[in-house]
């Protein structure tokens, strides 16, 4: 018998479920956060700067490869959300084994295309001669280890599905200390330099997609079905919404390299002024999209479990929670703003640093509850599997930011960057919010209100 915790996003009062589920996908990405940061700050202090300038240039092309990964997830976790809600657990296996399978396949192709063409790539891409060659190493490392980063994103993302976000949360956890102890061993103490960072990285996904695996598989023991091992019917559904999901999730990473070339011209201070609030605004950003991951299991599995009232009060739940976020967001920058720009421009920083960093910073903490309501939408929508609107929606959102940015930021000064950016939110949410109103499930069901 499975017990009805499991059930809890189709049980529970909606703001309770989504507030319990969505807290663990909250601290996950702040833990990927300081993850990431260390992983800097051990090769820059124990190799040198142009081994984290090495590091740093591969970063841009590994986010459009994450992206696959993190975009093929959401396709597979959909689905496994909507056959867990239905009690079907023959499909929702039937689905993890098809997606496992096929992505153990693509992730093999992509790493050895990636592999053999790192050098090709980091050219083009304008890598300074200098680091060439430590990117072009970190990289080849890198892409032998695609398989497991693979495996730990997708598997990440069927826990969730499942209303578990607990144990992607302790994996997480586990990886990233795993990754700081191996990156001092082998980086400070063997002196392996970048291909050292390279290898502990490796090691430790390699370990943390294996233990998930091990868990996963332990998980779905519990729900005694038939299934296939493979399922034509269920991978062509799966990649219905993975391929826009891996679309919109790469084109704000090129977005983002796109807008990186606007603000270069305008100096070395202007760019740290600009970098350090880029770094605070992904922290909060981690905050909404946490919340939005969350939405999205919890009405397929509503969905699956044919409950459609508790979609809509599972929307406004979320709601509820992005203006919570968002005026503590606001509180802190109004309050904090001049602290969190020095944590990261230090007695360094000039003046002008500073007023950049301030006023990006200051502009965006009016603003964060369009990129919360925004989230939220896009959430409701890939749950209920509407992909065509969402995709638009995001296009539209990035277009609106590129363009300011592009032809108003080089003419009328650096705040151009920013000034359109909750714009682009705000169109986004319109866009994906018209398209929820036209696919409420709920329609059908509730005349009464």
């Amino acid at each position: 018998i499975i017990m009805s915790k499991d059930e809890y996003l189709i049980t529970d009062e909606p703001l309770k479920a989504l507030t319990f589920f969505a807290l663990p996908m909250i601290l996950g990405s702040f833990f990927q956060q300081i993850y990431n940061m260390a992983d800097s700050v051990i090769v820059g202090r124990f190799v040198g700067s142009s081994a984290l300038a090495a590091i740093g240039a591969c970063a841009a092309l590994t986010n459009v490869f994450i992206c696959v990964a993190l975009g093929g997830g959401v396709g597979a976790g959909v689905f496994v959300s909507r056959y867990f809600g239905a009690g079907e657990y023959g499909k929702m296996k039937t689905v993890v084994s098809t997606s496992l399978l096929s992505f153990l396949i693509l992730s093999i192709v992509l790493g050895v295309f990636g592999f053999c063409f790192s050098n090709p790539m980091m050219r083009a891409l304008q890598t300074p001669a200098d680091i060439l060659d430590d990117a072009v190493l970190y990289l080849r490392v890198y892409f032998v280890g695609f398989p497991f980063l693979f495996m730990y994103n997708i598997l990440s993302t069927m826990f969730n599905s499942i209303g578990e976000s607990k144990i992607p949360l302790g994996l997480l956890i586990f990886s990233s200390i795993l990754n700081i102890i191996m990156d001092l061993w082998m980086v400070a103490g063997l002196r392996l330099g970048v291909f050292g960072a390279a290898l502990a990285t490796l090691i430790a996904q390699g370990i943390s997609a294996v233990l998930s695996l091990l868990l996963f598989l332990n998980r779905m023991r519990q729900y005694e079905s038939n299934f296939q091992l493979f399922d034509w019917c269920e991978l062509h559904s799966m990649f219905r919404i993975a391929v826009p999901s891996v679309l919109q999730q790469s084109t704000v990473s090129i977005g983002m390299m796109i807008v990186q070339a606007v603000v270069n011209p305008f100096g070395t201070q202007a760019l740290a002024g600009y970098a350090a609030t880029m770094r605070v605004e992904n922290v909060f950003s981690l905050i909404f999209v946490s919340i939005g991951n969350a939405v999205s299991p919890y009405v397929s599995q509503n969905l699956g479990a044919n409950k459609p009232r508790r979609i809509k009060k599972g929307y406004k739940a979320a709601l509820v929670l992005d203006m919570c976020f968002a005026a503590i967001a606001f509180i802190v920058i109004e309050t904090l703003h001049t602290q969190i720009s020095s944590l990261f421009l230090g007695k360094d920083g000039t003046a002008l640093a500073y007023q950049v960093s301030g006023d990006y910073m200051r502009w965006l903490g009016y603003f964060f509850i369009f990129m919360g309501i925004k989230m939220a939408t896009d959430g409701v929508l890939r749950g209920l599997g509407i992909m065509r609107p969402f995709l638009i929606a995001n296009m539209v959102n990035l277009a609106i930011r590129l363009s300011v940015a592009l032809i108003f930021a080089p003419r009328f000064g650096i705040a151009f960057v920013w000034l359109a950016v909750p714009a682009g939110w705000f169109a986004n949410f319109l866009i994906s919010y018209a398209a929820l109103r036209n696919s409420w499930p709920t329609d059908k069901v509730e005349i009464s209100q």
